[in-house]
Parts: C-alpha cells; sequence; structure tokens
C-alpha cells in the first residue's frame, strides 16, 4: 500500500481553514498513487486547543468537521484518510471530550481510535481535558492489518526507556492482538502532535527505530508543524522500514508531503538531520513568523540597542517576516556609547530595515523632576536604571499602539533566570523571541546569522555585553562570566540539580552557585508576567514552568531573599 504523510501546519480553532488543508493534501496525495494519508494529532482543530475544549461549541465544530472529511473520503479520487480530532464524551462520569484518531475511507468511518497514554507534564496538560482510552483495536484497510497510535501512545516501550511513566504500553498491547481470521498487525502508525526541543528529532527515531525492530514491521509517525504560541513543533514525519532504516523523512520546520510503502523492501534512506543550531535558528523563524500571523499582525518592532540580543531577534524577524515587515528602533540614553548607536545603525543597513532613533534623555529628565520630591537627596541606583528602561517600553509600545507593529522583546534565557530584566522595561512587548535562548547560544546563533556573509556587526558580537544603565556597565558586573553561568543555569532550571550536586559536578564554589540560585528563585515573580516565549529547550520559563511565588523552599542551604527587586 502507498501511503502519504501529510505534514501541517493547523491554526488552532480554525476548523475550515484545516479542512481546507487536509483535503487539498489528500487530494495531491492521490493524483501520486497514495490509498492512505496521515494526517497529524487533533489535526482538525490544532494542538494544543487548551481550555477550548471545555466548550460544547468548540467540540461540535470539530465533529462536523470530522464529519465533512468522512463525506469527502466517499469521493472516487480521494484516498482513505486518518486524521486526528477531539470529540465529545458522552458517559459520566468522565471527561468531556477524548482525543481521537479517525480512520475514513467510502465515505465511513473505518475505526476511531481513543487516545490512551494523555501527558501531564512540562507543556502537556491532556488529563485536564481528555477521558484516556481504555480499549483498542486493529483495523484493516485494503486487506492489510493496520495498528493506530496517538503520540504518546507510542512513546512508552518497556525496551528502549530505562523508566517509564506509564505501566500500560499501547503500542504491546496492538501488536500482541490478531484479526479474527488470526492475522497480525503489518504495519504501525502514529499521528502526533510533539513539540520541537534541542536533540528530539533523533529521539523520536531511535525511539520508535526499536520499536519497528522487536515487532518486525514497519512504522510511520505523521507529525505537526509549525507555531502555536510558545510551542514550536518541526514535523520531520518518517517512515521506518521493519529493521528500523528510515524509508521516507519529512522536511523540517516546513508543510511537506512525502510517499512510503508499507513493505519491508523498501529502499533505505540515509539520514539527512540538520545541526542543531541550524534547526534551533528555524524554530525561532517559524515561532515568529506563526505568532504574529496567527494572531492577524504583519509588521514586528524590535527596540535596537546595538547589543547582540536586540541583533539577533531582529535578524530572526527579517528572516521570519521580511525586512519591510520589521522596524528597529534605538533608545539611547546619556550612557549609551557611541559604538552601540553605530552598531544599531550599521545592523539595521545590513538587515535593510527601517531604523529611526528616539534618544530617552528628554523622557529621563521630565520622569527625574516629577520624581524629584520623593527621590530628593537619595543616590543613583536600580530604580534610575530601572526607569531608563521602562522609558524604552513606553516608547515602543506607543510606537505599535500607533502603527499596528508587534513588540519583539529582546531578553534571553541567561538574563530571564537570574532577572536581570526590567518589568515593563525590557520585558515588555507579545513575543519573547529568544526568551529559551541561553547568552552563549545567543553567540553562536549571531555567528548562524553570518553564515552567509556579515548581517550582525562584528563589533557586535565581539564586545562585552552591557545594559549601558549606568557608567561603564558590564554583565559581569552582576553576573558570572556567561561561559560559567550558563551551565549552571542549565543544570538547575533544565535538570532541577541541587547547588551541592552543580557545585561538584562543574567545580564551582558552593557560595556562587547559592548566590545564583537565590537571584532565580527570587525572580520568578518576573518570569511569570514575561511575553510569550518560543520554546527551544527541553525545560523554558513558559507554561511548562509552573513554580509558586509565595513559598519557602529552597535547593540549596542558603536562606531565601525576604525581598523582590524589579
Amino acid at each position: 500500500m502507498k501511503i502519504a504523510l501529510a505534514q501541517l501546519n493547523p491554526t488552532v480553532g480554525d476548523f475550515a481553514g484545516n479542512v481546507r488543508d487536509m483535503l487539498r493534501a489528500a487530494e495531491a496525495a492521490a493524483q501520486q498513487g497514495a490509498r492512505l494519508v496521515l494526517f497529524p494529532e487533533l489535526a482538525v482543530c490544532g494542538y494544543p486547543p487548551k481550555d477550548l475544549i471545555e466548550s460544547s461549541d468548540f467540540l461540535h465544530a470539530a465533529q462536523r468537521a470530522a464529519d465533512q472529511i468522512t463525506a469527502a473520503s466517499a469521493r472516487p479520487d480521494m484516498p482513505a484518510m486518518l486524521f486526528g480530532c477531539p470529540l465529545p464524551f458522552e458517559k459520566r462520569p468522565g471527561k468531556l471530550a477524548k482525543n481521537v484518531a479517525i480512520l475514513c475511507a467510502n465515505g465511513e468511518v473505518l475505526l476511531e481510535q481513543q487516545k490512551m497514554l494523555l501527558p501531564f507534564y512540562d507543556v502537556f496538560d491532556e488529563q485536564r481535558y481528555f477521558e484516556p482510552g481504555t480499549e483498542q483495536h486493529l483495523v484493516e484497510l485494503d486487506g492489510e492489518v493496520l495498528a493506530i497510535t496517538v503520540c504518546e501512545d507510542a512513546w512508552n516501550d518497556k525496551d528502549f526507556w530505562p523508566e517509564r511513566w506509564y505501566e500500560n504500553d499501547p503500542v504491546d498491547r496492538l501488536m500482541h492482538q490478531r484479526m479474527p481470521d488470526g492475522r497480525a498487525p503489518q504495519i504501525i502508525l502514529n499521528i502526533s502532535a510533539s513539540p520541537y526541543w534541542e536533540g528530539k528529532e533523533a529521539i523520536r527515531r531511535e525511539m520508535l527505530a526499536a520499536v519497528a525492530r522487536r515487532h518486525n514491521v514497519p512504522v510511520a509517525m505523521c507529525n505537526q508543524v509549525g507555531g502555536n504560541d510558545s510551542l514550536l513543533f518541526d514535523g520531520g514525519s518518517f517512515a521506518l522500514r521493519c529493521d528500523g532504516e528510515l524509508a521516507a523523512h519529512a522536511r523540517t520546520f516546513e508543510t511537506d508531503l512525502v510517499f512510503f510503502d508499507s513493505t519491508c523492501d523498501q529502499p533505505a534512506l540515509v539520514p539527512n538531520s540538520e545541526p542543531d543550531i541550524a534547526q534551533d535558528w528555524q524554530a525561532l523563524v517559524l515561532g515568529t513568523r506563526d505568532y504574529l500571523h496567527k494572531t492577524g499582525f504583519t509588521q514586528g518592532l524590535v527596540g535596537l540597542s546595538g547589543g547582540i540580543d536586540s541583533a539577533l531577534v531582529a535578524a530572526i524577524a527579517v528572516e521570519a517576516l521580511g525586512e519591510e515587515n520589521v522596524f528597529g528602533i534605538g533608545m539611547p540614553s546619556e550612557f549609551s556609547s557611541g559604538h552601540s548607536i553605530d552598531d544599531a545603525r550599521e545592523l539595521a543597513s545590513n538587515l535593510g530595515i527601517r531604523f529611526e532613533l528616539l534618544p530617552i534623555r528628554p523622557g529621563v529628565d521630565a520622569m527625574s523632576s516629577v520624581l524629584d520630591p520623593v527621590f530628593h537627596g537619595t543616590p543613583f541606583g536600580l530604580a534610575e536604571e530601572n526607569l531608563q528602561s521602562r522609558l524604552r517600553g513606553v516608547l515602543l509600545m506607543a510606537v505599535s499602539n500607533k502603527f499596528g507593529h508587534l513588540v519583539l522583546t529582546t531578553g534571553n534565557k541567561s538574563e530571564m533566570a537570574t532577572g536581570y530584566c526590567t518589568l515593563y522595561g525590557d520585558m515588555a512587548g507579545a513575543l519573547a523571541v529568544i526568551g529559551d535562548v541561553w547568552k552563549t547560544r545567543v553567540y553562536q546563533l549571531a555567528h548562524y546569522a553570518n553564515r552567509n556573509g556579515i548581517v550582525i556587526p562584528e563589533n557586535t558580537i565581539s564586545k562585552p555585553p552591557s545594559a549601558e544603565l549606568r557608567p561603564g556597565q558590564l554583565d559581569t558586573d552582576s553576573l558570572p562570566p556567561y561561559e560559567i553561568l550558563d551551565p549552571l543555569l542549565q543544570a538547575y532550571v533544565e535538570r532541577y540539580e541541587s547547588a551541592e550536586q552543580i557545585a561538584t559536578a562543574q567545580h564551582l564554589d558552593l557560595a556562587l552557585v547559592e548566590r545564583v540560585l537565590r537571584l532565580v528563585q527570587r525572580s520568578e515573580y518576573k518570569r511569570q508576567q514575561a511575553a510569550p516565549i518560543l520554546k527551544i529547550t527541553r525545560k523554558s520559563f513558559g507554561p511548562g514552568r509552573r513554580f509558586p511565588l509565595a513559598a519557602k523552599f529552597s535547593n540549596s542551604n542558603a536562606p531565601l531573599p525576604s525581598a523582590m527587586s524589579s
């Protein structure tokens, strides 16, 4: 059987648009001889629908869309279709909805397979919304026996994972079933909405290759692509032979339609994966483009300081939106160096974007005069530094309101982790493009941006980083060097290691580690007020990180600070 993997980029809740794209892909697949076409998990509504699942109108719209697709399968020019859809769950007690894979052909539903393993960790909330399936069934199409699974149901192989989160293995259960005539499953099909993080593509392939080898059948996985809020989906759909070798592979970070044959003797392909840095770049570009376009915007606005973070965000925005749709604004203060303004101008020229200077000195002077009755006689300090950052936020939001540009914030993950950022200042905006990018990774991405020629000025990359909010300020005045800070933060934020574990493993002074951890703990309230952050690591500062604000627990022996600073 010739099977197609239709890797699509759905918009959450756009039933008409999603169904249109699905039927067009099915028509294209049929024209190339496919008998069956796979679509991603919840392709009808887009993933993740979140609390829209709580709406009966939403679920009824999903049912109508599923009926429309099933009816279209009756056309003689259409293949069978396997797609994901949320449907009402009518039994009580139980949740309002179920997450199902629907196989339809010739105008009829052949199988409705309910997802059994509902992830409830990191960014996933499926147990909040869906009733888990309790049984599974094989299905026959054109004489072939299919074992159909939905995303997480294929992620619990006992021979691959050293520790499993679920007792049940839906794939194993399916593969031990038999048709009434005694036939065993001949292929495993999985429809997925599996978000991207660095290195995940290889893990998916290795995991399902182990499944293919253990059961000696081909395996195919069709994954969603695109950005939905902070989650990025890389696609990378693939089919594997019985020996786990690659038989078909879709592009990453693009919609695609690829084909394979369900036999075990199809030719093997050589995996052609992009390096991690290229995938991170593509993910951030796609996430920026989709966030703006799916929310109805076309133009982005970036405050250009002459530093590497804002330069990287502007470069990503230009590739995502086009140079004509990116506006850069320089907002120098009395502490801004001449080279910073020059670097910002050079960047804007290299990118071909509009650039304007809006100095903040008059605003700072005016606000200082207003505040003088309260601030009089006090030394220059954090309040005056943050006042500059907040005035810049005011200017960016004013331009955004006037012309309809969406403000892209420029803070990186290292700054977000340690609170080296200003609420309602540099954190003001609609999307945190690099909020999940460590500072050391920012430099790597900046070099990648220059892969085909100088885009980000060399001086921007080589000069010591500084917020330029006081004379001679450098980031290292407040933080350890980033080559020390980032591995420390990664161990704590992404792997939850203790201060003692980090100090021992990284040969660091325990007092330094505890100081950094206190910065992370006291800055949680800031991160919970940040713009949506495009997620590219295992653990970002987005919805997958859920820490209480009013708490007194520390991962070190040092006491938690009693004060917060903005």
